[in-house]
């Protein structure tokens, strides 16, 4: 196999060489290794890279592989965390140099569930402050590989940056207000959003508790499906997590779209979208169709408020996570984070049962649309492949605050299962997405969805250049 290629298979290629002992997982991780190296340097994605402890790892799974016991689709596989995520004796960050010496006497579930799948752990992978807006003040910022003038998304900034620049072949991230979805759309990597309650929460660091999910970053829906197999489920550690069976995804995504029925708000959806967004949407419509999906239009709730009132929502609940350090260590916050738990601090028990209303209200309304459809067709944002610059703006320009947030926030005060999948280029060579939204706990359309999406099309398979 040629080295050049090799950090780019597919997860469920590379895993399948590894299992067919066509190639070691030894070597594997020994070339991902050697690769942060060589080009993490330039894009600051990891924060902490567990060499030795990978290489173990490696070694025991291709024992295990020798020895014929096979632990599933994800055994030797190199993959790396979204550095929130708990995990023993390793330093865990969320982003805050506050926490540079916090050191978990666990893993969290997920990393738990990912090991007993047999994966190999690369390391931790940079965030945002707190998995919120901005990077601290303090830390390096990964860069996206398809230009250093590029946003590379927020908060699983490092997630993103790390599938796509091929420095590990699949990462967890986690989405509060599209924290999987940005960095997906951002750096042309496949990205799934489960349904609020499918995969544990236990042992990660939160941003907001009712908001947080943890999800799947890889480089096609068939392999987000076989990472999100392995992590999600029950946990008596989180009793928030889902008693619900989990499906196999791979076993049932090659149906594809035939008898999928299609909801489409052309107002919603394509009004006020820059041309990339509208022409990635337009494009998925015609594959879908092409393919056996039926087109309803429908009308979407008016999200207006909803966007408006996830800042607050968020706001209070970070101020609980962070009651411990803030306000006593508020030297140590960077301006954005301080700035969203003083938000939170400020807002009175009223103001608040009012947001919890109409969030229920508004997550009703989306519910019902599922009554007459199986998936949405949305934009991943209006405005793809925004600068570094343009994001600057971000708090201050209320069209791209809305334009950002209209097709992600909506969807984490709801629930509601997604899957960001690579729809193109813009002009200036920055990746395009869109999204599927499903009803809750039917992420399996979702993978059947971009798996046949990702059969008719090759956006999934460009790659930055180094």
């Amino acid at each position: 196999m040629n080295d050049n290629e090799l950090h780019y298979l597919d997860l469920l290629e590379v895993g399948r060489e590894i299992q067919s002992r066509r190639i070691s997982s030894q070597e594997v991780t020994r070339h991902m290794l050697a690769r942060i190296e060589a080009v993490d340097a330039r894009l600051h994605s990891y924060v902490t890279v567990m060499g030795p402890q990978a290489l173990e790892d490696a070694r025991r799974a291709d024992q295990e592989i020798a020895q014929g016991r096979h632990r599933g689709a994800l055994h030797g596989v190199p993959l790396a965390l979204k550095d929130l995520l708990w995990t023993q004796g390793v330093p865990t960050t969320h982003g805050m140099p506050l926490n540079r010496d916090y050191r978990p006497a666990e893993d969290a579930s997920v990393v738990r569930r990912l090991r007993e799948a047999g994966a190999v752990i690369l390391g931790k992978l940079q965030q945002t402050e707190g998995a919120f807006a901005d990077h601290h003040p303090d830390v390096v910022p990964p860069l996206n590989p398809w230009g250093e003038q590029l946003w590379p998304g927020a908060s699983s900034s490092g997630s993103g940056v790390a599938t796509a620049a091929g420095l590990c072949f699949g990462a967890l991230g986690t989405d509060t207000g599209g924290s999987i979805r940005f960095p997906s759309a951002a750096n042309g990597v496949t990205g799934i959003k489960p349904t609020w309650g499918r995969v544990s929460r236990h042992g990660s660091f939160e941003l907001a508790a009712s908001l947080d999910h943890i999800g799947p970053m890889a480089r096609s829906a068939a392999d987000a499906g076989a990472m999100l197999a392995a992590i999600a489920g029950a946990d008596p550690q989180d009793p928030t997590a889902s008693q619900q069976a989990v499906p196999d995804y791979l076993a049932t995504m090659t149906r594809g779209f035939t008898g999928l029925r299609l909801g489409l708000d052309r107002q919603w959806a394509l009004d006020g979208v820059d041309e990339a967004s509208r022409q990635a949407v337009e494009q998925a419509l015609a594959v879908a169709q092409s393919l056996g999906a039926s087109l309803h239009e429908i009308r979407f709730p008016d999200a207006t408020q909803a966007v408006l009132d996830w800042p607050p929502l968020c706001a209070v609940e970070t101020a609980v996570a962070h009651a411990q350090t803030f306000p006593a260590r508020r030297e140590a916050y960077g301006p954005g984070l301080a700035g969203l738990i003083d938000l939170g601090l400020g807002l009175s028990a009223t103001d608040y049962q009012r947001l919890l209303l109409r969030r229920a209200d508004f997550t009703g309304r989306v519910r019902a649309l599922f009554a007459e459809v199986d998936l949405l067709l949305v934009p991943a944002t209006a405005f793809a492949g925004p600068t570094l610059e343009r994001m600057a703006e971000f708090g201050s320009d209320a069209e791209l605050f809305s334009g950002m947030l209209r097709y992600t926030c909506p969807f984490d005060l709801t629930g509601s299962p997604t899957i960001t999948l690579p729809a193109g280029l813009t002009s200036q060579g920055a990746p395009v997405a869109f999204q599927f939204v499903a009803p809750d706990f039917r992420e399996d359309l979702l993978v059947r969805a971009g798996w046949a999406f990702q059969q008719a099309t090759s956006w999934h398979r460009q790659h930055p250049r180094d």
